[in-house]
């Protein structure tokens, strides 16, 4: 049996710009559950690679201090399995320095495909999960991903793509990022 390819999938945890409940742009703090928890499903998934996106330099310093410890310091002895997951998070100031990197690598800027608890069917370029690895076999996807309130809508606007919002049997609908996070990719690419 011939073996699929698999498609490249890049993953950013967008920290700005965000909305916050008062429905204002902010820069929303990186939390060490986003650093480790969407790390591990990441590598569990198999994605490309993982932004954490902030301009904020105090909160990039610390990131990559909490990543250091893990790849490279006392860490990486104490916990091969977090070490390993660690391996393809990366910080970024911005999601354009995240696209540029990615088209560096791969010749080819990615298709942005955006998430959102508050997106409604009507739009038209919404995709299926089950289209993402598809598409992703002929050009990078980068999956946008937004903590507080949501990402501001500008950014949905320049998406290529957008996937439809996680819903339950509940009127309920604000899951955590990480849960978002999870139940995404393993739609995308779970078995």
């Amino acid at each position: 049996m011939a073996k699929v390819k698999r498609g490249l999938i890049y993953l950013a945890l967008v920290h700005y710009p965000v909305y916050n409940k008062h429905k204002k742009i902010v820069v929303t703090a990186v939390t060490n559950y986003d650093i480790h928890d969407i790390s591990r499903a990441s590598a569990t998934f198999n994605l490309d690679g993982y932004f954490i996106v902030t301009p904020l330099e105090s909160q990039q310093k610390l990131s990559r201090r909490i990543i250091d410890y893990w790849r490279e310091g006392p860490g990486k002895e104490l916990n091969y399995t977090r070490n390993e997951s660690l391996l393809r998070t990366d910080i970024a100031d911005s999601i354009e320095a995240v696209v540029s990197k990615i088209e560096k690598i791969h010749g080819k800027r990615p298709l942005l495909v955006g998430t959102s608890a508050r997106l409604t069917r009507k739009n038209k370029r919404f995709i299926d999960f089950s289209d993402v690895e598809r598409i992703a076999r002929k050009n990078p996807i980068l999956l946008l991903f937004g903590t507080g309130w949501g990402m501001d809508k500008r950014i949905i606007k320049e998406c290529d793509h957008l996937l439809p919002p996680i819903k339950g049997p509940s009127e309920y609908n604000h899951l955590s990022v990480r849960s978002a996070v999870s139940i995404i990719l393993d739609r995308i690419r779970g078995r």
